[in-house]
């Protein structure tokens, strides 16, 4: 009896890590936008990399977490780009990556769900609920749609500022094959 139980529970193991979906990364979009002399401003961030294993029949077994270089930044001006990623703003030569991890993700209702996530940015932690919607279509893709709103200020990007806002708004948007 011992014996088979070995034998098993490997497979049980195995086949519960089978049953949650791995995911290849097909297109993404990260935007940013703050408001800067009353105006909305922003730009992108690219060069993400991910590991992610999302099964919406088991969220205990699903996790989300994504990297991106912050050399990737685009606002569309050169000039501002090199600024942002200087030692004042994002600070690329130390600090050269974002990274988001889930800690938990629950299911609303319908295609939408909610996670809890730390974001990191400059080595400060921070953790947000992050709703997002879970889409996916028949020729086996799907779409993660979510977004956050940060203080800037709590990860030291930038310094106080009259002119510039301490609120970013941050809409992710993440296609994947399954």
């Amino acid at each position: 009896m011992k014996r088979i139980v070995i034998l098993i529970l490997p497979l049980l193991i195995l086949a519960t890590a089978a049953s949650a979906q791995k995911v290849v990364i097909l297109k993404t979009s990260i935007k940013f936008q703050l408001k800067n002399l009353g105006v909305n401003t922003g730009g992108s961030i690219n060069g993400l990399q991910a590991s992610m294993v999302f099964n919406p029949e088991n969220l205990d077994a699903s996790a989300i977490e994504a990297i991106l270089d912050v050399n990737s930044i685009n606002t569309d001006n050169d000039l501002r780009d090199s600024h942002l990623r200087g030692e004042e703003y994002f600070d690329v030569a130390k600090y050269p990556t974002i990274t988001m991890k889930s800690v938990s993700l629950k299911h609303k209702s319908g295609d939408k769900y909610t996670g809890q996530f730390s974001l990191t940015i400059k080595d400060k932690t921070k953790t947000f609920e992050v709703p997002f919607t879970y889409t996916t279509d028949p020729s086996n893709t799907a779409t993660f749609k979510g977004g956050l709103k940060l203080n800037r200020l709590d990860f030291g990007i930038g310094g106080k500022s009259l002119v510039m806002g301490n609120e970013v708004s941050v809409a992710i948007e993440v296609q994947v094959a399954k």
